[in-house]
């Protein structure tokens, strides 16, 4: 098993700065890839960023060239820098951890992030 806790979520004022962080600890020889997800309130979970211990990147659209994903593999955590913070970026915000990408096998609790004036 793989325990996933984040941190770094709160209010923020539109075009502010927050950076997410998810320590991730058990079985971690498993994991090969971390991401960040997020879930709007009457909205399904969608992708943020996903990133490889080796360091492949992959965005959703709506977040490139704002948000930055980065991976420590030495302490194991993967880190979101958001940038131009804005409203519809509103929600709460999972980390997740898997074998590839695509497949996020655990998940954290979740941290919340609201983007209001």
């Amino acid at each position: 098993q793989v325990q996933l806790v984040e941190s770094g979520g709160g209010l923020v004022q539109p075009g502010g700065s927050l950076r997410l962080s998810c320590a991730a600890s058990g079985s971690i020889f498993s994991i090969a890839a971390m991401g960040w997800y997020r879930q709007a309130p009457g909205k399904q979970r969608d992708l943020v960023a996903t990133i490889t211990r080796a360091y492949a990147r992959h965005y959703a659209d709506s977040t490139k060239g704002r948000f930055t994903i980065s991976i420590d593999n030495a302490q194991n955590t993967v880190y979101l820098q958001m940038n131009s913070l804005q409203p519809e970026d509103t929600a709460v915000y999972y980390c997740g951890a898997g074998k590839n990408s695509f497949t996020m096998d655990y998940w954290g609790k979740g941290t919340l992030v609201t983007v209001s004036s």
